[in-house]
């Protein structure tokens, strides 16, 4: 029997290349290599069996983005554990809502948290959503709980701990969605998956060992170790990528020499801007990849005098539940799709990547129980996106009606229904048209989010635009989130008048009559990009 699990790579790479450094920490200023790094693993693992952790236990991991939950993390999967991964930006209703779903036996976090737990309990007097933790082990100083400190962990572990095989389907994690539309779901990998995922991301996109990384974003960050690149950790809240200090990832690019690096679309936004404005240039980039949202001709385009002209710029589609699902190069995008997509065609990411099928079917809001042909509708319509793919997760951890919902049967294997809407083109690329849920159907027509808003983002003074429906007959409105707020205070109804053209002139937003403005939309946690379009309909209602 095979065994895939993903902590093996670190055994390889400490054995290849045992100098190198696995892990650069900008904020510690601390570094950790290939060897150390499987050391450290080691100890913390069998120090945690030592302690009572069992192969198959959910242990919830609330550290912050960093060596040590790198560490960590790799620790749980040598283990045989499976690690349970939130996003704390979530805020604490949909963090607490995320642990009682995922039932941990175990918990690995900082003080603060432990604290945290404690309080929450006394206040409550109810059983809470830490109720069934039995092994709490604390990431610095402990206070008055029980359980061990990390140290303490490290002491009663072995250097030389050897796992034993992990077959495909054994669990690997629990990864929780950014709940950009809806609640948070807990999405659960096996460690075959992981397998998979790494060997197309590596494959597809062409990655080295030894190169230099520089991920934004927690799970690429163990992705990137897995594959033997040194990652260098940003100093930045991993939570919001928007608001990076834009200095503290040109610098590290341009010290350690990265040549290949992961972020959201608001991250490289505000990043490419900075750099722009200063005559900023990137020279050691090879390969940028940018996913989390629809990534626009305009932000690729900033960085034409930024790059060198044989950098990669790739932005690949997935989710989640499915990753990658189609790439598509910056230069396509600037030289034959933008100009579409600025007609309200939606944005095109791509051709399938390798070992990826992929099919339109009709918009259903139902549970197919069973794959039929006749689902599947006409290349060049818009309708439901649909992948199978080795590496795409089987299930939803605890949410039988949810899984019911997203997964289609199909003989022995089965189709995920990814929640987006889109449609082929002739070169059978992919195009994406926004969220399902998030489509306005009105008496006479369906409207498309990506579509309609591209239409008014192109207005000098809009940064971006969200479609929504109001009231009993879904009224279709625009919100814009203005680049030049002083036009929305001293010439609103000038500006209005003007997008109202834009409306009128395009059979896909003819028939879009109101105008409203928002002064900073909602966006997700997890990349900063995603609309929550839901709070603006919400809004929209009292307007």
């Amino acid at each position: 029997m095979k065994s895939c699990n993903i902590s093996a790579s670190l055994a390889h790479w400490a054995k290849e290349m045992p100098d190198q450094s696995a892990i650069i920490e900008m904020r510690s200023k601390s570094q950790i290599t290939f060897k150390q790094l499987e050391e450290e693993s080691n100890l913390i693992a069998s120090g945690l069996l030592h302690y009572g952790m069992k192969k198959g236990d959910r242990v919830l991991v609330m550290v912050p983005y960093g060596m040590k939950f790198v560490t960590l993390t790799f620790a749980l999967f040598k283990a045989g554990a499976v690690p349970v991964l939130i996003d704390p930006g979530l805020g604490k209703k949909n963090v607490l809502h995320c642990i009682k779903q995922s039932e941990p036996r175990g918990i690995i976090a900082i003080p603060l948290v432990h604290a945290i737990k404690i309080v929450h309990a006394i206040k409550t007097l109810m059983p809470t959503p830490f109720k069934s933790i039995q092994l709490s082990v604390t990431v610095g100083k402990k206070w008055f709980w029980r359980g061990p400190t990390l140290d303490q962990v490290k002491r009663s572990g072995q250097t030389d701990y050897q796992m034993g095989e992990t077959p495909e389907d054994q669990a690997a994690a629990v990864l929780f969605t950014s709940g950009s539309t809806g609640p948070a779901k807990g999405v659960l990998y096996t460690h075959g998956m992981f397998d998979q995922q790494t060997r197309i991301l590596r494959e597809h996109f062409g990655i080295l060992p030894g190169e230099k990384d520089l991920p934004t974003f927690p799970l690429f960050g163990l992705f990137s170790t897995g594959m033997g690149m040194t990652s260098v950790i940003p100093d930045m809240d991993s939570t919001r990528p928007a608001k990076v200090n834009p200095e503290n990832i040109i610098h590290p690019i341009r010290n350690y020499g990265i040549t290949s690096s992961f972020g959201s679309p608001a991250l490289w936004d505000t990043v490419s801007r900075h750099c722009q404005k200063n005559g900023i240039q990137l020279p050691s980039l090879r390969r940028i990849l940018i996913a989390g949202a629809p990534v626009s001709g305009t932000l690729l385009k900033r960085f034409e005098p930024i790059l060198q002209p044989d950098c990669k710029v790739l932005t690949p589609y997935g989710a989640t539940e499915a990753l990658p699902v189609t790439s598509i190069e910056r230069q396509e995008i600037v030289n034959e799709t933008w100009p579409q997509s600025e007609k309200g065609e939606g944005t095109c990411v791509g051709k399938p990547v390798p070992g990826v099928e992929i099919k339109i079917i009709r918009i259903s809001e139902e549970p197919i129980l069973k794959w039929r042909e006749d689902l599947e509708i006409p290349k060049g319509q818009t309708g439901e996106i649909i992948v199978k793919a080795p590496w795409v997760t089987k299930t939803y951890f605890n949410q039988e009606d949810v899984t019911r919902l997203a997964k289609i049967p199909d003989g022995e294997t089965f189709w995920h229904r990814m929640g987006d809407v889109g449609k082929w083109d002739e070169q059978n690329r992919l195009w994406f048209c926004g969220r399902k849920s998030h489509r306005v159907i009105t008496n006479s027509e369906t409207l498309f989010t990506i579509p309609c808003e591209a239409l008014f983002n192109q207005h000098p003074d809009v940064r971006r635009s969200a479609l929504v429906g109001k009231g009993r007959n879904r009224e279709p409105v625009i919100i814009i989130e203005s680049e030049n707020k002083d036009r929305v205070s001293k010439d609103r109804e000038t500006f209005i008048k003007e997008l109202l053209e834009i409306a009128a002139a395009s059979p896909h937003t003819r028939s879009i009559k109101k105008i409203l403005f928002y002064p900073e939309f909602p966006v997700d946690v997890r990349h900063n990009a995603k609309i929550f379009r839901e709070k603006l309909a919400a809004w929209a209602e009292s307007q």
